[in-house]
Protein backbone atom coordinates (compact mmCIF):
# COMPACT_ATOMS: atom_id res chain seq x y z
CA UNK A 1 0.00 0.00 0.00
CA UNK A 2 2.81 2.42 0.87
CA UNK A 3 4.53 1.71 -2.43
CA UNK A 4 1.31 2.44 -4.34
CA UNK A 5 0.90 5.74 -2.50
CA UNK A 6 4.50 6.64 -3.31
CA UNK A 7 3.82 5.84 -6.96
CA UNK A 8 0.77 8.10 -6.94
CA UNK A 9 2.78 10.91 -5.35
CA UNK A 10 5.57 10.47 -7.88
CA UNK A 11 3.17 10.44 -10.82
CA UNK A 12 1.31 13.54 -9.59
CA UNK A 13 4.56 15.44 -9.00
CA UNK A 14 5.78 14.39 -12.47
CA UNK A 15 2.60 15.83 -14.01
CA UNK A 16 3.27 19.09 -12.16
CA UNK A 17 6.89 19.15 -13.34
CA UNK A 18 5.85 18.71 -16.97
CA UNK A 19 2.92 21.15 -16.90
CA UNK A 20 4.20 23.78 -14.46
CA UNK A 21 5.40 26.19 -17.14
CA UNK A 22 2.27 25.69 -19.22
CA UNK A 23 0.22 26.53 -16.16
CA UNK A 24 2.25 29.73 -15.89
CA UNK A 25 1.17 30.67 -19.43
CA UNK A 26 -2.42 29.64 -18.72
CA UNK A 27 -2.46 31.90 -15.67
CA UNK A 28 -0.67 34.91 -17.17
CA UNK A 29 -0.74 34.43 -20.96
CA UNK A 30 2.94 35.34 -20.79
CA UNK A 31 4.33 33.28 -23.67
CA UNK A 32 5.82 30.40 -21.70
CA UNK A 33 5.40 27.06 -23.45
CA UNK A 34 6.27 23.36 -23.24
CA UNK A 35 9.65 22.61 -21.66
CA UNK A 36 10.86 20.99 -24.90
CA UNK A 37 9.58 23.86 -27.09
CA UNK A 38 11.47 26.74 -25.53
CA UNK A 39 9.99 26.92 -22.00
CA UNK A 40 10.35 30.58 -20.98
CA UNK A 41 12.24 31.67 -24.12
CA UNK A 42 9.18 33.57 -25.36
CA UNK A 43 7.98 34.75 -21.96
CA UNK A 44 7.17 38.45 -21.69
CA UNK A 45 9.87 38.67 -19.01
CA UNK A 46 12.31 39.12 -21.90
CA UNK A 47 10.50 42.20 -23.25
CA UNK A 48 12.18 45.43 -22.11
CA UNK A 49 8.82 47.15 -21.64
CA UNK A 50 5.33 46.13 -20.64
CA UNK A 51 4.14 43.74 -18.03
CA UNK A 52 6.32 40.86 -16.88
CA UNK A 53 5.25 37.38 -15.81
CA UNK A 54 5.08 37.26 -12.00
CA UNK A 55 6.47 33.71 -11.78
CA UNK A 56 9.43 34.51 -13.98
CA UNK A 57 9.97 37.82 -12.18
CA UNK A 58 10.42 36.13 -8.79
CA UNK A 59 13.36 34.06 -10.04
CA UNK A 60 14.34 30.47 -9.47
CA UNK A 61 13.91 30.50 -5.69
CA UNK A 62 10.47 32.08 -5.93
CA UNK A 63 9.39 29.67 -8.65
CA UNK A 64 10.60 26.77 -6.52
CA UNK A 65 8.41 28.01 -3.65
CA UNK A 66 5.41 28.24 -5.99
CA UNK A 67 6.16 24.71 -7.23
CA UNK A 68 6.38 23.44 -3.65
CA UNK A 69 3.06 25.13 -2.88
CA UNK A 70 1.56 22.86 -5.56
CA UNK A 71 3.52 19.68 -4.85
CA UNK A 72 3.11 19.49 -1.07
CA UNK A 73 -0.70 19.05 -1.29
CA UNK A 74 -0.21 16.38 -3.95
CA UNK A 75 2.10 14.37 -1.73
CA UNK A 76 -0.18 14.91 1.27
CA UNK A 77 -3.17 13.62 -0.69
CA UNK A 78 -1.21 10.61 -1.95
CA UNK A 79 -0.30 9.56 1.59
CA UNK A 80 -3.44 10.79 3.37
CA UNK A 81 -4.70 8.15 5.82
CA UNK A 82 -8.10 7.71 4.20
CA UNK A 83 -9.77 4.65 2.75
CA UNK A 84 -9.91 6.12 -0.77
CA UNK A 85 -9.49 3.91 -3.79
CA UNK A 86 -6.18 4.28 -5.59
CA UNK A 87 -8.00 5.81 -8.56
CA UNK A 88 -9.64 8.47 -6.43
CA UNK A 89 -6.36 9.16 -4.62
CA UNK A 90 -4.56 9.57 -7.97
CA UNK A 91 -7.26 11.86 -9.39
CA UNK A 92 -7.27 14.08 -6.29
CA UNK A 93 -3.46 14.25 -6.21
CA UNK A 94 -3.25 15.30 -9.86
CA UNK A 95 -6.11 17.82 -9.51
CA UNK A 96 -4.40 19.35 -6.49
CA UNK A 97 -1.82 20.87 -8.87
CA UNK A 98 -4.07 23.35 -10.69
CA UNK A 99 -6.24 24.00 -7.63
CA UNK A 100 -3.31 24.72 -5.31
CA UNK A 101 -1.62 26.70 -8.10
CA UNK A 102 -4.45 29.22 -8.09
CA UNK A 103 -3.41 30.55 -4.69
CA UNK A 104 0.16 31.65 -5.50
CA UNK A 105 -0.81 32.40 -9.10
CA UNK A 106 -3.57 34.85 -8.27
CA UNK A 107 -1.71 36.25 -5.25
CA UNK A 108 1.44 37.00 -7.25
CA UNK A 109 -0.55 38.34 -10.19
CA UNK A 110 -2.40 40.77 -7.95
CA UNK A 111 0.71 41.68 -5.98
CA UNK A 112 2.61 42.51 -9.19
CA UNK A 113 -0.42 44.32 -10.66
CA UNK A 114 -0.20 41.99 -13.64
CA UNK A 115 -3.84 42.26 -14.71
CA UNK A 116 -4.15 46.05 -14.24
Amino acid sequence: MLLRKAGIALFAVAVTCVLFINYCDLMYNCGCTWLWAGAADHCNIHNPQGRHCPWCTIGLTGSLLVWLFMVIPQVAIAFWPASWSMGKRLLLAVLAFPVAGLIPGVTLGLWHGYWN
